[in-house]
């Protein structure tokens, strides 16, 4: 089994290098399933049920959230009837929406895909460790699970990596926006990396215009952030499963390898 997961789309950009790269990816890597951060996809802040649409329709299957799920107030009455644009799972109870989501691949193969997001420096959630535990009890049978672990510090990531490991196929990092060169497999099987990086444009500052973002952190004032244009890349991870090998001691699918891959527009 072979899948991809994309880093933060962000903005018109990201999404254009996703209508235009997506397709040939998948076919000339063989891709069984393809799974995308989006929570910065609108404008660079959020994410709108149009743009759901025009993702899914360029052929991502799940798209997970973080700390800007809820950044455009069109999603609130949207989410809960699209079942593949996940929110964290450790958002507050009675948030709309869902952090779980279960499906079946192109090759027949029943995965899941858990959205989770950390707690350090970012707003107050429930534990995400724990709040795994109790997700992942809901798909005994599924044979590939893909956490998105969407946290701002490495070691919290980290840990998460190792928590998790030989009880999911991958854990992934996202939300910083910048790539990170630490991809591998855990002893147990578990395909991990810090972050997959960010899908959009890379002349700015984690996607966005750069002088409005130096100038705020000199004078410390509010100032409105566009998004950057220029040098727009898909950052991605391939994960490719070990079929033929032994299931990993909760009864999943170990990865055999993850690779980083880096596309441009032109």
């Amino acid at each position: 089994m072979r899948v991809l997961f994309i880093g933060d789309i962000v903005g018109s950009p990201g999404r254009q290098i996703v209508r235009e790269r997506l397709a040939d990816v998948v076919e000339h890597q063989h891709i069984d399933l393809v799974i995308a951060n989006g929570e910065n996809a609108a404008a660079g802040f959020g994410i709108t049920p149009r743009i759901v649409e025009e993702l899914l329709h360029a052929g991502i299957e799940v798209i997970t959230g973080g700390n800007h799920s809820w950044d455009r107030k069109e999603i609130f009455d949207f989410i809960p009837h699209e079942p593949r644009l996940l929110r964290p799972a450790n958002f507050a109870e009675g948030n709309p929406g869902s952090g779980l989501y279960i499906g079946t691949a192109k090759n027949g193969v029943k995965y899941a895909v858990l959205n989770l997001q950390g707690r350090v420096f970012l707003a107050p959630s429930d534990d995400p460790f724990r709040k795994a535990e109790t997700e992942l009890a809901k798909v005994p049978d599924a044979a590939f699970v893909l956490v998105d672990i969407h946290a701002e510090t490495t070691s919290e990531k980290i840990g998460f990596g190792w928590y998790l490991d030989g009880r999911v196929t991958a854990v992934v990092g996202t939300h910083t926006h910048v790539t990170t060169a630490d991809e591998h497999v855990l002893p147990e099987g578990t395909a991990y990396i810090t972050d997959v990086g960010m899908t959009g444009p890379h002349e700015g500052i984690i996607g966005m215009e750069r002088s409005a973002i130096i100038k705020k952190f000199i004078d410390g004032l509010p100032t409105r952030f566009e998004v950057a244009t220029g040098d727009v890349q898909m950052n991605a991870v391939l994960i490719e499963t070990d079929d033929a090998g032994p299931r990993n001691r909760a009864g999943r699918l170990r990865a055999k390898s993850i690779g980083r891959l880096r596309l441009r527009l032109d």
